[in-house]
C-alpha cells in the first residue's frame, strides 16, 4: 500500500447515547490521540449536562477540540465546523498525535470525510446538505482515514437513553436549563436540542416533569433514527459493538 501524504484520521460515529465519547477517550488514551467533537450542540457554553458533553475530568484526561466555543445565542453551522475541524486536525498532526473525530452530527462528519464545499449564500441549516453544498461537490472519501461506527439495537438504545435522562436529572439539568432560559430566552436556536425543548416547556409550566422526561427520551430516539439513516449510507464505516475489535482495527490502521 502506498503511504498517504495525508495524516491519519480516526472517525467514530453512531447514534446518540451509543458510547461514542467513551470509546473516543479510550482510544485516545491508548494511541496518543486528541478528540474533535462533531456535535452541533456541545459547541455551546453552558449547555453541559443536557448535551452529554464530556465532563471536566474527561477533558482533563484527553484534550478535546470544538467544545464551548460559542454562546447559545450565536450561530454555528457545518461550514464553520469544517474550517475549525480542519485546523484542529492540522494542529494535532503537528504534535505527532492522532486526531479522532467523534460525534453524531452527520453533515459535520461528512464535511471532513468528503471535503464538502459549502455554498456561502445558502441558509444556516446545518442538517440540510441539499441547500448547503455547491454544485459539483466531491464525494471522494478522505484518504488515510478509518471510520468506526457503534451499532446498538433499538431496545438497548432505549434503555441507555432512559438511564441517561434519569442521570441528567440527578446531575442538575433542570437547573442548567433554567439558568439558560433566564439568560437567553426561550427562542434561542441552540435550545432546539432534543433535551432542552421539553425541559423549557416544563419550566414554563406547559407540561409535567414526567412528560418532559418522556419527551426528552422520545426526541433522543427520533434523533438516533435520523443519525443511523444518515450514517448507513456510508459503506466505508466499520460497524461494531466490541471495544476490543475497535482497538484491533485502529492498531492495524496505524501500522499500515
Amino acid at each position: 500500500m502506498v503511504a498517504s501524504k495525508i495524516g491519519p484520521l480516526l472517525v467514530i460515529v453512531g447514534p446518540t447515547a451509543s458510547g461514542k465519547s467513551a470509546l473516543a477517550i479510550d482510544i485516545a488514551m491508548k494511541f496518543n490521540g486528541e478528540i474533535i467533537c462533531a456535535d452541533s450542540r456541545t459547541v455551546y457554553r453552558g449547555m453541559d449536562v443536557g448535551t452529554a458533553k464530556p465532563t471536566e475530568e474527561e477533558q482533563a484526561t484527553v484534550k478535546h477540540h470544538l467544545i464551548d466555543i460559542k454562546k447559545p445565542d450565536e450561530k454555528f453551522n457545518a461550514s464553520e465546523f469544517k474550517k475549525l475541524a480542519q485546523e484542529a486536525i492540522k494542529s494535532i498532526h503537528s504534535r505527532s498525535k492522532l486526531p479522532i473525530l467523534a460525534g453524531g452530527s452527520g453533515l459535520y462528519v461528512d464535511s471532513i470525510l468528503f471535503d464538502y464545499d459549502f455554498n456561502p449564500k445558502s441558509g444556516n441549516d446545518p442538517e440540510n446538505p441539499r441547500h448547503r453544498l455547491t454544485p459539483g461537490t466531491k464525494q471522494q472519501l478522505r484518504s488515510n482515514t478509518l471510520i468506526l461506527g457503534l451499532d446498538i439495537d433499538r431496545d438497548s438504545l432505549k434503555i441507555r437513553i432512559h438511564q441517561r435522562v434519569e442521570e441528567m436529572i440527578k446531575r442538575g439539568v433542570i437547573d442548567e436549563a433554567s439558568k439558560l432560559l433566564d439568560k437567553y430566552g426561550p427562542n434561542t436556536e441552540a435550545f432546539n436540542a432534543p433535551g432542552y425543548k421539553p425541559l423549557i416547556k416544563y419550566l414554563k409550566g406547559e407540561i409535567s416533569l414526567e412528560q418532559a422526561k418522556r419527551l426528552f427520551e422520545a426526541n433522543d430516539l427520533a434523533l438516533a433514527k435520523r443519525q443511523m439513516t444518515w450514517f448507513k449510507r456510508n459503506k466505508s464505516i466499520h460497524w461494531l459493538n466490541d471495544r476490543e475489535i475497535a482497538v484491533e482495527l485502529v492498531t492495524t490502521f496505524l501500522n499500515k
